[in-house]
């Protein structure tokens, strides 16, 4: 391991983090190596507010914020941010809606203008919202001739059922069709305000400096009705596997996703989950449902797992794209791998491959100012601690085999598997 690299890796010493009185949270690490600023940051607002009939509000919102505000129409914000080389762009999701942005250090001051009054001032023109709309819902056209977005779609609807992780963050065209400009405008008046609100920042400013600036544009907005979040139900496991097919005529490749819910990312077995996955199905060329799946029965075009994490409970799984003759016997193979991987622990050399691989990507990931801004967003999302990255070698290293299969036994459970397939297949 290089001393080196581990020591620049963002910590107390080098990240700044204040909360301002109305709930705004900034964290700032400088970086004089670059001429250029990046920010990113996230309001605690998401999917998760939408009323099932307009499904996609929270999303549509987000993504018209930035179509004109009480300050500049929807071409005069495109044409400030073109005439200096910047970018800001917002993206909704389930709990949060996200926003990220670059710009020259000269003109910082200009791109957290605009991400405040975007923020606040919103106007939605009725002609933007209708261009918007038809984006959307061109968008989910789309979606729906995509054998992988519609296996994952139906893999949720499975594992996530009754739950609110069920939903698609951006909707289906009857709800997207119901979204009216007012709903647009009343879902930002409810939902927007500072407190949660979180903006990082990375890139050639000190960090007291650059917290003056955010708290100049954002220091000043009051919300005292703002809602608290959406507190997540309980998620009822399933009651056996369940098998569900989603015809897409004329596709010569079903796309397959199977698995169970996974580990939220505070659970205290998380990293040796994720350790787990890259044995299973990740490291070198997709680990071991990779090797027996594509590399041996040539069976599949690709085939890999996946273990996302988020604030509530994520999901494991196996994702494999296949011709449509050969899902039965692709399903079997992942079947056995998730059952011997459950019988006995990896072996000492597998595990050390993948503990290397994370430790030695680390730095790797965090040699641009987006990669590092995306570090500090994970801190703060999921309260891991300043000096979280600093201790992550050591957190890494101390993952037995042992500890693997525990979590593998915790969540791989073979009796309520979610099989989901998309493409031209039999019901």
């Amino acid at each position: 391991m290089n001393s080196a690299a581990y020591s620049n890796l963002p910590g107390p010493e080098n990240i700044v983090r204040r909360q301002l009185p109305n709930g705004i949270v900034i964290l700032v690490r400088s970086n004089f190596n670059s001429p250029s600023v990046f920010l990113s940051g996230y309001l605690q607002v998401g999917s998760l507010y939408d009323p099932d009939e307009k499904l996609g509000l929270a999303d549509f919102t987000a993504a018209a914020l930035m179509r004109g505000n009480q300050r500049r129409d929807f071409q005069q914000i495109y044409d400030a941010l073109e005439s200096v080389g910047a970018s800001l762009g917002f993206g909704g999701g389930t709990h949060t809606s996200g926003f990220s942005g670059k710009a020259l250090v000269e003109d910082l001051d200009l791109v957290l203008e605009l991400l405040s009054d975007s923020l606040r001032n919103p106007t939605f023109p009725v002609e933007h919202v209708e261009r918007l709309r038809a984006q959307l819902l061109t968008g989910l056209a789309i979606r729906a001739q995509d054998t992988g977005d519609m296996a994952s779609l139906t893999f949720d609807q499975i594992i996530y059922a009754n739950h609110p992780y069920s939903r698609p963050e951006d909707g289906y065209p009857e709800t997207v069709g119901a979204i009216q400009q007012a709903d647009l405008v009343g879902f930002h008046k409810q939902h927007y305000g500072p407190r949660g609100l979180t903006v990082v920042l990375v890139g050639a400013v000190e960090p007291e400096r650059a917290i003056e600036k955010v708290e100049r544009v954002l220091g000043d907005w009051q919300y005292p009705e703002q809602p608290q979040p959406v507190s997540l139900p309980a998620l009822a496991p399933l009651g056996g596997t369940q098998t569900r097919r989603v015809m897409i005529p004329g596709k010569s490749q079903a796309d397959l996703v199977m698995g169970m819910v996974g580990p939220k990312r505070s659970a205290p077995d998380y990293v040796a989950a994720s350790l787990g996955n890259s044995v299973l199905g990740q490291f070198g060329l997709y680990g071991r449902v990779g090797e027996v799946v594509r590399e041996r029965a040539g069976l599949a075009y690709y085939a890999y797992t996946s273990l996302n994490a988020g604030i509530g409970p994520g999901a494991w799984y196996a994702l494999a794209g296949v011709d449509p003759e050969n899902i039965d016997r692709v399903v079997d193979l992942i079947q056995k791998e998730f059952r011997k991987f459950t019988s006995k622990v990896v072996t000492k050399a597998e595990l050390e491959d993948s503990q290397a691989n994370y430790i030695g990507r680390l730095p790797l990931s965090m040699e641009s100012n987006a990669g590092v801004v995306g570090a500090l967003l994970n801190l703060e999302r999921y309260e891991l601690g300043l000096d979280y990255y600093q201790h992550y070698p050591e957190m890494i290293r101390k993952v037995t085999p042992k500890a693997v299969l525990e979590a593998a036994r915790h969540y791989l459970d073979l009796e309520r598997l979610g099989i989901a397939i998309a493409g031209t297949v039999e019901e």
